[in-house]
């Protein structure tokens, strides 16, 4: 549905720019429709919209999708809104801020309480998987047999991902991957639909415990963020519209705005339960998620994310036989690292390395998308989906077992803390480091890679290693699985940090700073960096999680040069995903040299409006024959000369979702007796589900009735001249949460509307350090 009362919202842009006819220009007929008898030209509008698209090739990052639509996290003050709160005492104030505070309290506990159970439940079938895949390995090959271990292996893998892929792709798509995206176009102000639905968390909980135990190249860590955001927006409503139960508490928190500011504590408590980061979680949900940001807001959330980290904390440590010890602050666990030293001639080093994170993230990315417009062209069936997770958890086993038996790798036992250690063609008294790479979680091998000695990885297997995990995790992301990227990514980069530490140890004999994990460290930090693009939050993550705060400054250095050296190429994977969407997403900043692009020239029109009294078979035939979810409120005008251009005075703005439930509550004026229990509670009952102008039944009498708008609407909307410029437009839209700017003629009459993705088609594009500005396409088509 479109946004707005115009008929651009749908239609089909030139990709530059284009001068529209000046406001003066315009006729009455083309900017305004108010009357029930210019029905057949609202069926025109819509008629001329969707013939209007034009065939759009599958996968373009150029084209922004229609069928998104905006969240409404600027308030209504409406008279019920107004009426409300001046009955308000001190007293409901306090009590309101105490409520908030204690949901952000349970957001955490909840939300610390999912990754234990996901956590523990990975841990529990990883072991029973990995100890009979290492004994059955050392007990088949004496035998000659190692196509029964490998058989293992693969069955092993796919049939837990077979049943996460098959919930997934049936059940909810939109728990695939890691989530944030989804998240993060969420709290930038757009309607993802069924993204913090109940159903959804189910999905993603098991099915991340699936993919993590199936031996898919992903993690759990990117997951939690996701399901963190989902219980904030479950526990902050006091209600379930998917089993459609309403515990009657927490009413006042019934809108986009309030639900927001949780859905930000939300996914910062994710963060925290994921590394063990509280600051991380913050900075992580400032940086990457949120657009509206306020200090209140940020004490909440670092409140939400150490409650996260200290419930996680005291369950896990539980768990492992060590309670009140709180040993395991977050799932990913890497281990604390010894004070590492660094001296000035390695900081050129690091930032090598991290040109080289971009490099190779620049890289993955363009992998990935590869892939994904394959699947959004090829791979659209969901058995097909379900069938291609299979396949790749079958590849996964198949390359493990070659490297384990291609590459004869082996170190003396006792020298890597490795849980299964696999004997498989070595002598006795030592095992196969591949081997135990393999045999264990990714977290794990992450933690072996970081704190295993000198010595411990040859070049070799390193080499093979990296390339084959860089390659098997990006075909994996995006896959109708629940997995994240954070530790694939991570482990492929700790692999070549290690390498690199090899190499200058071969250059450097005697250099006694060439530590392995020091050096890989560095590396899963670039790598990444060059992926996600993330610089403060990653830095604060990396940190917390080790334990190091003395490698700030190479961090620093690290992710700046492979946030800048990715950028050269392409953009970071979660907008590169948000863009093949085509989500209106708003960035932090207009584009730049876009002063010269006016209102009249982004602005939407004709304009349907309504009367401050309007009929009410008016309304139910207006929202009947248009999808706009905005109209204008506006005084007639005031002569009827045809040859004089005049529009209406605007009064206010009203949204669908509100005149749906002013008809379904049939709040008409020859109704007046039901006026005294009106109050701005009736909205938030039916939020967030509002139903349908199709479910709503007016009789034919009731149409000739008429309803009251001005108590409803929202009497001082946020309008601009036509005269105004897109930046000024694009700041008001990101700072305040915008859905609807009505444009204004210097009457103060309404001549054009203004949404998201009028703003959203004007992008920055980058290519090996040009940059541009491009108007995007709009289509009903993605």
């Amino acid at each position: 549905m479109s946004e707005s009362g115009a008929n651009g919202d749908g239609e089909i842009r030139p990709t530059r720019f284009r001068n529209l006819p000046s406001v003066n220009s315009l006729s009455q007929e083309e900017l305004i429709v108010t009357e029930p008898e210019n029905t057949e030209l609202l069926s025109s509008i819509r008629r001329r919209v969707q013939s209007s698209s034009e065939k759009i090739e599958t996968g373009s990052l150029n084209v922004l999708s229609a069928k998104y639509e905006s969240l409404d996290y600027d308030t209504c003050e409406n008279y019920l809104f107004l009426d409300e709160e001046r009955k308000k005492g001190y007293r409901f104030i306090v009590k309101k801020n105490l409520a908030r505070w204690f949901i952000f309290l349970l957001i955490g506990m909840v939300t610390a309480l999912i990754a234990c159970a996901i956590d523990i439940s990975i841990e529990e079938l990883s072991q029973l998987k990995y100890a009979s895949l290492s004994k059955s390995v050392d007990e088949y090959v004496t035998q000659g047999k190692l196509h029964i271990p490998y058989f293992f292996w693969v069955l092993y893998n796919v049939i837990p991902v077979l049943i996460g892929s098959i919930l997934v792709a049936y059940v909810e798509p939109i728990a695939s991957g890691s989530g944030i995206p989804q998240v993060k176009c969420y709290l930038n102000g757009v309607k993802i639909p069924r993204v913090v639905r109940i159903k959804t968390l189910f999905v993603k909980s098991v099915g991340v415990v699936c993919s993590v135990v199936g031996g898919l190249a992903g993690g759990k860590e990117g997951p939690m963020i996701h399901s963190g955001a989902v219980v904030a927006a479950g526990l902050s409503q006091g209600k379930s519209t998917t089993f459609n139960r309403d515990f009657k508490i927490f009413k006042y928190f019934r809108e986009d705005h309030e639900k927001r500011d949780f859905v930000s504590g939300g996914a910062a408590a994710g963060v925290s339960a994921a590394f063990g980061a509280p600051v991380g979680g913050v900075l992580f949900s400032l940086e990457e998620g949120t657009s509206f940001w306020n200090q209140s807001l940020t004490w909440r959330t670092f409140f939400a994310s150490v409650i996260s980290t200290f419930t996680l904390n005291v369950v896990l440590s539980t768990y492992h036989g060590v309670p009140g010890d709180l040993s395991y602050p977050g799932l990913l666990n890497l281990g604390k690292f010894e004070n590492f030293s660094y001296e000035v001639y390695e900081l050129p080093i690091f930032v090598l390395m991290g040109a080289l994170g971009g490099l190779l993230g620049a890289l993955w990315n363009h992998f990935n998308y590869k892939l994904s417009v394959f699947r959004m062209r090829y791979i659209r069936k969901r058995w097909l989906k379900v069938i291609e997770a299979c396949i790749v958890a079958a590849v996964s086993a198949t390359l493990g077992f070659l490297m384990m038996f291609l590459l004869n790798d082996c170190k003396p036992l006792g020298q890597d803390p490795t849980k299964y250690p696999t004997q498989l063609y070595c002598q006795d008294g030592q095992y196969n480091v591949l081997a135990s790479i393999w045999f264990q979680t990714p977290e794990a091998s992450v933690r072996s890679l970081f704190h295993d000695p000198p010595n411990t990885h040859n070049a070799t297997s390193l080499a093979f290693f990296v390339v084959v995990y860089f390659f098997l995790s990006s075909w994996t992301f995006g896959l109708a699985s629940s997995n994240g990227l954070f530790i694939p990514t991570l482990l492929t980069g700790a692999a070549w940090g290690r390498l690199i530490s090899v190499g200058l140890f071969r250059i450097i004999p005697d250099a006694v700073l060439i530590h392995p994990g020091k050096y890989a460290m560095i590396g899963a930090a670039a790598q990444l960096g060059g992926v996600v693009r993330m610089t403060i939050s990653l830095t604060v993550i990396i940190m917390e999680t080790t334990g190091n705060i003395s490698f700030a400054l190479p961090l620093i250095l690290t992710l700046i040069a492979a946030k800048w050296t990715g950028d050269f190429f392409n953009e970071g994977i979660y907008d590169t995903l948000i863009q093949l969407s085509g989500v209106p997403l708003l960035p932090w900043e207009p584009p730049p040299l876009v002063h010269n692009i006016y209102a009249s020239e982004v602005m939407s029109h004709p304009v349907v409006t309504l009367k401050c009294v309007e009929n009410v078979g008016h309304i139910v035939e207006l929202l009947k024959l248009t999808s706009y979810n905005g109209f204008p409120v506006v005084d007639p005008p005031l002569t009827d000369q045809s040859e004089v251009t005049t529009y209406g005075r605007i009064r206010g703005l009203i949204l669908r979702s509100q005149l749906i439930v002013i008809l379904k509550k049939k709040i008409f004026n020859e109704n007046s007796d039901f006026w005294g229990d009106i109050n701005v509670g009736i909205f938030r009952d039916e939020y967030p589900r509002y139903p349908t102008i199709e479910q709503v039944c007016v009789s034919e009498v009731e149409k000739t009735y008429s309803i009251d708008l001005r108590p409803f609407m929202n009497p001082s909307p946020y309008t601009v001249l036509h005269s105004s410029s897109l930046p000024r437009m694009f700041r008001l839209f990101r700072a305040l949460g915008l859905r609807h700017l009505p444009i204004v003629n210097d009457t103060n009459e309404v001549i054009g509307m203004v949404t998201r993705k009028d703003l959203a088609r004007y992008r920055v594009w980058r290519h090996r350090g040009r940059m541009g500005v491009e108007e995007l396409l709009i289509s009903k088509e993605i």
